[in-house]
């Protein structure tokens, strides 16, 4: 399958996200504060990816995060409203390359790219041998 075929730069998605006690370095981390994990930040901007493209999909296909590229600018408490935006900016064959930003309000949290890969699940858990 080529993502050229039905994937097309420009797709994009938003995502909100309240921040909870669970997705702070502080949760993780004793002693660090409670304001919002790097990698939680990263997850949401890989899913928000992953919701641009996942309605034109065939069945059985998938996307994977591949690659993360991510600057995380700024600072967020527990209880604030994160939104991360993800578009796609360039299509391979089997690679789909998004730029992702998060923001607090108008200020901006975390700004990169980041890269999915097209997968068959059938194929995918063969190889691993699920």
């Amino acid at each position: 399958m080529d993502a050229r075929d039905f994937i097309t730069i420009g797709m994009n998605a938003e995502r909100t996200l309240v921040v909870p006690a669970e997705r702070t370095v502080g949760h993780f981390v004793p002693g660090m504060p409670f304001v919002y994990a790097t990698p939680m930040m990263i997850l949401e901007m890989e899913m928000t990816s992953g919701d641009a493209i996942r309605s034109v999909l065939q069945p059985g296909w998938v996307t994977v995060g591949t690659e993360v590229d991510i600057r995380h600018l700024a600072a967020a408490l527990v209880g604030a409203t994160v939104r991360t935006t993800a578009k796609v900016i360039a299509v391979e064959r089997r690679v789909i390359r998004f730029e992702v930003e998060a923001f607090e309000g108008t200020r901006k949290l975390g700004e990169g790219r980041h890269a999915r890969g097209l997968v068959n699940v059938e194929m995918f858990n063969k190889r691993l041998g699920a």
